[in-house]
């Protein structure tokens, strides 16, 4: 829900945080049947790609909304995706589409001390997580300080819409499998299932985004676009935006 400030007590100003996760539903993928579910356990990404992902807000393995229409209910029980951006808040906003991105890109732009953290639920690959994903990532970032990382703990993710994986995860004294943080290593899966989801989600975003390639776009949101249609690399992203760790 959206409301203004002044109903609420203490929140007149900006408030500091450290780090914003998005997640995302995800069905299961395999070899046998390849699909967009090949987000792995935890994936950080400059603010340029979380603004991307609030920008499309991608739904789908049978995820529920507010005012879904027929086409939607038909896109996501047959295994597709729909979109709910901008910002997820979509349904209950104002003005157009554009406005509402060139705001949230200045938000995420000009708060540069904050991490932005993808992460799935439902499944990674072919396991079946439901929401544990989501809860331990929480723990693990907490426990670091609200999310402090050294550059060398990252490595880019196959997919450049998933920005970066980590290298290795251990809570407490546990290594989380690679498996989970990196799913085209499953057995279950494997690079071509992996890459065939990720031209999915991708063709996918980009059939989301042209639709704001207006005059009215912030230049920079051009930009960020533009590299997102020529599918290009977690890099060219970050060097629009540079990664807070």
């Amino acid at each position: 829900v959206v409301v203004p400030r002044h109903l609420l007590t203490d929140v007149g100003g900006p408030a500091e945080v450290d780090v914003r996760t998005f997640g995302a539903r995800m069905p299961a993928c395999s070899r046998d049947h390849p699909t967009y579910g090949i987000m792995g356990m935890t994936h950080v990404v400059p603010a340029s790609l979380a603004w991307i992902w609030r920008l499309v807000a991608p739904r789908g393995d049978k995820n529920p909304s507010i005012g879904e229409s027929r086409s939607a209910t038909e896109a996501l029980a047959h295994g597709g995706m729909v979109a709910e951006g901008v910002g997820s808040y979509w349904p209950f906003a104002t003005g157009t589409k554009v406005a509402a991105a060139n705001l949230l890109l200045r938000q995420l732009v000009e708060m540069d001390r904050t991490r932005y953290v993808l992460t799935p639920n439902q499944h990674i690959g072919a396991y079946k997580v439901d929401f544990a994903a989501e809860w331990l990532t929480r723990e693990y970032l907490a426990r670091r300080g609200g999310g402090r990382l050294r550059p060398e703990e990252l490595t880019p993710a196959r997919c450049p819409l998933f920005g970066y994986t980590l290298t290795e995860m251990k809570i407490d004294g546990q290594l989380v499998r690679p498996t989970f943080l990196r799913p085209e290593l499953q057995s279950q899966v494997g690079l071509e299932a992996y890459d065939a989801g990720a031209r999915i989600i991708t063709d996918f975003f980009a059939s989301e985004l042209r639709q704001f390639l207006t005059d009215d776009l912030d230049p920079l949101g051009r930009q960020i676009i533009e590299v997102c249609l020529r599918n290009g690399s977690v890099e060219e992203y970050a060097a629009l935006t540079p990664v807070y760790v």
